[in-house]
């Protein structure tokens, strides 16, 4: 038997670990829920001010929330494969909740006292120290109604994932 030299051997875990990936259902379904989230928030954008913002793509903040889709996709994944009185399923969704409640408290709040500050700045007369200060960015949280469509999307696209894989099986 010949032995396998380095590069066979990275290559073959390059593969397997690919593989893994490409059927960890909980990890797909989560990082589509993400890429969902964004591409809406992308489009919801240029149909309002009628202007492509790439930085869209990867903003936080805004409708809807793309860290709730995430967190409910792998949530509800892990919850549909390893069963829902497990522990795994116990600790995701225990971090759901927390990312979740964060977005609407802490962010939130971060983003209202940056509008504030931002003003604030804005009306400093042009010779103070502060008058050219970077403004801070003020779209950070989210708001209950956005939370929650993040959340529906999340769970949709863990669903539309087990039907995926039921069909496919």
């Amino acid at each position: 038997m010949a032995m396998m030299g380095e590069t066979e051997v990275a290559a073959m875990h390059s593969s397997t670990s690919f593989s893994l990936i490409s059927v960890n259902y909980p990890l797909i379904s989560a990082l589509v829920a993400f890429a969902l989230a964004q591409g809406i928030k992308f489009f919801t954008t240029w149909f309002k001010e009628r202007r492509w913002d790439m930085k869209q793509l990867v903003a936080s903040g805004g409708m809807p929330s793309s860290h709730s889709a995430v967190v409910t996709a792998l949530a509800a994944a892990i919850g549909f494969q390893e069963g829902f009185g497990g522990p795994l399923f116990a600790i995701a969704l225990v971090l759901a909740c927390i990312v979740m409640y964060d977005a609407t408290g802490v962010r939130l709040q971060a983003g209202r006292q940056a509008e504030v500050l931002n003003q604030i700045v804005y009306e400093l007369p042009a010779e103070h120290p502060l008058a050219e200060s970077k403004p801070l960015r003020e779209l950070l949280g989210h708001t209950p109604l956005q939370v929650i469509a993040g959340g529906l999307l999340g769970l949709l696209t863990a669903a539309i994932g087990l039907l995926g894989r039921v069909i496919t099986s």
